[in-house]
């Protein structure tokens, strides 16, 4: 298994490749839903208006180790699927406050290793709430998960056996194809 120490040795000594579209106008992006117990990832490639699903998958961390080694684990797959992959940007679901103060620090932490993985490959990264989110995919900000994953894999033919960790991100990166190019017409007015 490589180190930790490697793979922060190796991001800084990486060119960032982040050439945010491709010759032929794609733009890839992955969005991230954050978990300590399961941080899902999707990969889109976006031309135009065209969504094409790429990959998806969990990141998952082992439970009854320390937190250190867990977030060491979320980092490092986080970075292995992004040298894979390759892309553009990212989008990251932001988390809610719940009840368990240090479940939500927990949480808050794992958030931040999500957070890290892209910007240390020069990622531009958008952030989203989860009303948002489910707005930009389904049409109503307060859907459920089931309707959030049918849409997901009604505009991603081919992502049919996605856990609702990774449907989710799935969902965050199609919300992030859809904010980042407002934005930019935006910006051109």
């Amino acid at each position: 298994m490589i180190t930790t120490t490697f793979f922060i040795f190796y991001s800084m000594r990486l060119p960032c490749y982040s050439k945010v579209m491709t010759m032929n106008g794609t733009k890839r992006i992955i969005g991230l839903d954050p978990g300590l117990r399961n941080t899902g990832w999707g990969v889109i490639d976006v031309t135009g208006n065209r969504l094409q699903y790429v990959a998806h998958g969990t990141a998952i961390s082992d439970s009854k180790t320390d937190l250190a080694t867990r977030l060491s684990d979320i980092y490092n797959k986080l970075i292995e699927v992004i040298d894979e992959y390759q892309p553009d940007e990212a989008g990251i679901e932001e988390v809610f406050v719940n009840k368990n103060p240090g479940s939500t620090l927990k949480l808050g932490m794992a958030r931040g290793v999500v957070l890290l993985a892209p910007k240390t490959r020069g990622l531009i990264i958008g952030e989203y709430s989860a009303n948002k989110v489910k707005k930009s995919v389904v049409g109503a900000g307060h859907a459920g998960k089931d309707q959030v994953e049918i849409m997901v894999k009604t505009l991603l033919p081919g992502c049919q056996n996605a856990t609702k960790d990774a449907a989710d991100a799935l969902a965050v990166a199609i919300c992030h194809s859809h904010h980042s190019t407002i934005q930019k017409i935006w910006a051109k007015l």
